[in-house]
This record gives structure tokens, C-alpha cells and sequence, in this order.
């Protein structure tokens, strides 16, 4: 039963475009599992969106779980604390998957997983304060993004933001962290609604969750009914199951009727939309004062020997989460850093996890067989599946003509990267990768 301030509500619009995947949700039945500490972490100074972080230590420092070790004075930043209590032995650049360069620091543990003497509870007392306290947590978007999140919280008074939207669509294939986030900690969730509820006057509250989860919007449903929030009126949203129904503008569209326009956010239209495990996040570090130090990753996929969930320490590599998953149970093919659709593929195992990381995939030779490219027949699918309207053919010409006019004119920069149209596409095009070819033609040009 759901009180009168928690119901049950459908998508007041369903979104256009997007596509229907195949879920694999393999590892739902999982309880995350928390995997010892390794013996170093390597921490890259730029885990999130904007300006990286300079490191606050030295080589041969001690340091405890939660401490701060890189921050920057630049507005768009999150910090970056230890994750593991030990010594700092070394400082350098580092290669991140993207091919960026960044520097990191590397923490050898002490094995002693001592906390940080300098940890307490923050102390809110206002609005302000809580921003504050968001921004010294280094929480940044859990879904992958990696946007600080204190930023989407210091809206201006004059935007009129009335509703809180909690993305638990998880609408990538795969991934189910967020839903054994729903499972396991729906208290921490329904307790941080309260919280932001009361410190920044959210009229509504729409927990958002794909119709292809009903053990989440079961528990979601139960906990929201028991200890319905005093602040506002909390709803739970069924929505169609439908890739990348779990894209923040979309969500914002499915969840109010509101367009976000190009160029802008949802704090234009309203809203603030934040993913179900920053959520959580947040109320375990308001009780805590535990800055943003693990998290959780689903490790699936045909070629690992042990599919689950795993809790891990930021900055731990990569091969080491895969062999505590059992190893490889035959050579893979492709390894993914996030989901099939709008993950990082990796060359090597030998990369740190980073704050936005929310999955580990590898495939075996048979699940990775690419479609062979052919020409193109104009079937206009990409363009029909695509959700912001947008005509990939078009923009994979002028990305090959080097018309940067054009590819403003085309709107290249509304493109969420979201492969739908690669995935739909007949002919097999690489039209995602044509599609970030020519914002990097862009972001060129605007340098210039």
C-alpha cells in the first residue's frame, strides 16, 4: 500500500525515438559483494566533468580512508579522497581510457583500513551549508556521467525548480547496481528525499523506475508508503523499458512533460534529476561524513567466470576486480569500461577505476561479431531512433568534409552519444563514432 503522498503514477509522455535492447540482466539476483582492499590503489585527479584536481599530498605521506588528496579552486571540480589508508608513493600522469592524460596518485596500503582522523558528520544548518557539504563528499553522477553534484544542486531562486527526479531506469543492458541500490538500501533513498526535500523545497519527488524492474518498484513502493516524506509528494513512475530511456533529458520529458531545449538543462525546465545512488550516497554521508571512497560495479559479461556485483575501493585496477570475479573463463574479445551502448572499450586490464564507473564487461569472440558495413540505403532508421531529432547521415557527411558550419547548423552538440543509431543502422555505419569525430571537430574549431 502507498500513502497518500507516494503513488503510482505512468510516463506523462513517452519519449520519441531510442531502441529496444536485449536486458541480460544477469548479475539482478546479486547482492553486492565487498571485495578486500588491494594492496595500492592509483587515484586519477580527474574522476568527474570539468577542471582536474591538483594533488593536496606529497610522496611519503600517511594517509587514512577519506582524506582529502586532490582538489582544485575551479568551480566545475569534485575532490578526490583516499580510498585506502597507507602511504602515498608516488605522483605522476597517467593514461586514462579515454586516451586523456591526468596525473594520479598511487596510495600503497597499510593493510590497516584505518579511516581518517579528520572524518565527522557534516554540520548543516542551511541551504548553503548543505551545498558545501555535497561539494567536500567529491560525490559526482553515479550513472556513468560523472558530473559534480553539487553544482546541479546551486540553482539560482529565480529557476523555480519544483521537482526532484530519481533515475532508477538503468536502461543500459547489463548494468544492475542501480537496482540492487533500490533492493538493498530503498531506506537510504526515501531518507535523502527527505533531506533535499527539506533544503531546497522540492514540490515533487518522481522516483523513475523501467517496467522491467518490478521487484525494485515493489520495494521502492513498500518503503515509500511505510515512511511516505514529510516535504513533498513522492510518486513512483513505471516507464516503458526502452534504451536510453535512462538519459537525463528524456527522464526529465517521461517524468513532468517538459522538453529541455539544445543547449540547455534541466534546472531550465524545472528540475533536478539525480541518479537513485547518489541518492543513497548522500544520506549515508550525511550520517557518516564518509566521503564518495567505493562504490559499486556490475562485472558481467560471456567471458568472465563469475558474474556479480562488487564493491570496490576507487582506484582499484581493473584486473584485479576480474580476477576476484574469477578471471577470464576464455580469452575476451572486448572489454567495456560502463555498458555495451555507451561504454569505453579497453585495451588493456591495467587501468584504475574511477568515482563513475558503474561496470566491468567483457565478451568472448562470439558475442562481440560486428555487423559487416555496407552501403548505405536510406532507410532513415538512424534518424527515427534517434531522441534528439537529429539526422546522423547528414552528420557523418559533414563530418567528412570537415564542415564545422555545418555541423553546428546539423545541432552535432545536442548528441548524447547514445548509439542508438549505430544500433539501429542496417548497413552496420559507425555512426556514434562519426558522431563524437565531429564534436571533436567542434571543440577544435572553437579553440582556434
Amino acid at each position: 500500500m502507498t500513502s497518500e503522498k507516494s503513488k503510482v503514477i505512468k510516463a506523462v509522455k513517452q519519449v520519441r525515438g531510442g531502441v529496444s535492447v536485449s536486458h541480460h540482466k544477469n548479475t539482478a539476483d546479486c547482492e553486492v559483494v565487498r571485495m578486500p582492499n588491494p594492496e595500492k590503489v592509483i587515484l586519477p585527479m580527474q574522476q568527474h566533468i570539468g577542471a582536474p584536481c591538483v594533488p593536496t599530498v606529497a610522496i611519503g605521506d600517511k594517509v587514512g580512508i577519506g582524506q582529502l588528496i586532490g582538489d582544485s579552486d575551479k568551480f566545475v571540480c569534485a575532490p578526490i579522497h583516499a580510498s585506502i589508508s597507507g602511504t602515498v608513493s608516488a605522483i605522476g600522469n597517467i593514461k586514462l581510457p579515454n586516451g586523456n592524460m591526468t596525473q594520479a596518485v598511487t596510495i600503497e596500503s597499510d593493510g590497516e583500513n584505518r579511516l581518517w582522523e579528520g572524518l565527522e558528520k557534516p554540520e548543516i544548518n542551511t541551504k548553503e551549508d548543505f551545498i558545501k557539504a555535497v561539494r567536500a563528499s567529491g560525490l559526482v553522477g553515479l550513472g556513468g556521467a560523472g558530473f559534480p553534484s553539487f553544482i546541479k544542486l546551486s540553482f539560482k531562486p529565480e529557476q523555480n525548480i519544483d521537482t526532484l527526479v530519481v533515475n532508477a531506469a538503468e536502461c543500459e543492458p547489463y548494468i544492475t547496481v542501480d537496482y540492487r541500490e533500490c533492493l538493498d538500501n530503498s531506506w537510504d533513498i526515501l531518507s535523502s528525499i527527505d533531506v533535499l526535500s527539506s533544503y531546497f523545497g522540492f514540490k515533487n519527488v518522481v522516483i523513475a523506475v523501467e517496467d522491467n524492474k518490478p521487484e525494485a518498484f515493489k520495494v521502492l513502493s513498500s518503503v515509500a508508503g511505510a515512511g511516505a516524506s514529510k516535504k513533498s509528494k513522492v510518486s513512483l513512475m513505471t516507464l516503458k523499458s526502452k534504451y536510453p530511456q535512462g538519459a537525463e533529458k528524456m527522464m526529465v520529458q517521461s517524468a513532468t512533460g517538459r522538453k529541455v531545449p539544445p543547449g540547455k538543462l534541466p534546472a531550465d525546465v524545472g528540475c533536478v534529476v539525480m541518479n537513485v545512488g547518489s541518492v543513497a550516497f548522500l544520506s549515508r554521508y550525511l550520517k557518516t561524513g564518509k566521503p564518495l571512497v567505493t562504490r559499486s560495479l556490475t562485472v558481467d559479461g560471456s567471458a568472465i567466470a563469475k558474474p556479480m556485483n562488487v564493491r570496490t575501493p576507487v582506484g582499484t585496477n581493473i584486473g584485479e576486480i576480474i580476477d576476484f570475479c574469477g578471471g577470464f573463463k576464455e580469452e575476451p574479445c572486448k572489454i567495456i569500461l560502463g555498458g555495451p551502448m555507451m561504454g569505453q572499450a579497453i585495451v588493456s586490464t591495467n587501468h584504475p577505476t574511477c568515482k563513475q564507473n558503474n561496470a566491468i564487461l567483457a565478451f568472448a569472440k562470439d558475442d562481440t561479431v560486428l555487423k559487416p558495413e555496407r552501403d548505405c540505403i536510406r532507410c532513415g532508421r538512424c534518424a527515427q531512433v534517434c531522441p534528439m531529432s537529429l539526422m546522423p547521415t547528414l552528420i557523418t557527411r559533414y563530418t567528412k568534409a570537415k564542415d564545422v558550419e555545418s555541423l553546428r547548423q546539423a545541432g552535432i552538440n545536442v548528441c548524447m552519444e547514445c548509439g542508438s543509431c549505430a544500433f539501429a543502422c542496417p548497413a552496420g555505419k559507425p555512426l556514434v563514432q562519426h558522431m563524437r569525430l565531429a564534436k571533436a571537430l567542434v571543440r577544435e574549431a572553437d579553440k582556434k
